[in-house]
């Protein structure tokens, strides 16, 4: 089945992929849609991935898919969550280029914010969370989600992945999830165990009409 992906990040295609064999996985780019955007405003990754999914299609007019994902930490409360790949931004004042604008950080700079929020905590459990939905049409919709579990690291392991994959140790293996190949990332990361639930939903649906 060919899929429009909701994202612009070259990194979730490249994982999505190979996780998702037999399948053409297309950037909004190539459907004509350059700086394809959607305001992530839900409370719930179910939420922030079937707004985006149902943007793309609505674009389209083909099946696509869309993932919400981040990183739980026990200790902080279930944050950064659905915030993860805004936490610790912070909104440009006055004398700076577009006042009033959300700063991100890198996600070098994230990591260390996270770090030291977790300077003194004990509980380093955390886990990450992705949540997939397919959108064939309005009335179509499916959703899988899932969690790839660890320990958050005192210090960055590894230079794969992006996000904060260094930061967080799988204890079964040993490993940061920056550590891992790409093979070791597909079976077990979040995004991984998504993929796996997604494609035997995809499978299904290629049985019926």
């Amino acid at each position: 089945m060919e899929l429009f992906v909701a994202t612009n990040n070259a990194h979730k295609l490249v994982e999505l992929g190979p996780a998702l064999p037999g399948h053409v996985l297309k950037a909004p780019s190539e459907a004509g849609i350059v700086g394809f955007d959607v305001e992530e405003d839900g409370s719930s990754y179910l939420e922030n991935a079937a707004k985006k999914a149902l943007a793309l299609y609505r674009l389209v007019g083909r099946p696509s898919l869309a993932d919400d994902s981040g990183l739980s930490v026990r200790a902080l409360g279930g944050a950064p969550g659905i915030l993860s790949a805004r936490y610790g931004a912070r909104t440009a004042g006055e004398g700076e280029a577009r006042p009033g604008s959300l700063i991100l950080l890198e996600a070098a700079e994230r990591n260390d914010f996270l770090l030291g929020n977790m300077a003194a905590m004990e509980d380093r459990h955390c886990a990450f969370v992705c949540c997939l939905v397919l959108v064939l049409d309005e009335e179509r919709i499916f959703a899988v989600q899932e969690s790839c579990p660890g320990l958050l690291l005192r210090e960055p392991r590894g230079r794969g992945g992006f996000g904060y994959d260094p930061v967080v140790f799988l204890p079964q293996l040993g490993k940061s999830v920056a550590e891992l190949s790409l093979d070791e990332k597909n079976r077990l990361s979040h995004r991984g165990r998504a993929c796996a639930r997604m494609a035997v939903l995809l499978a299904d649906l290629g049985q019926r009409p």
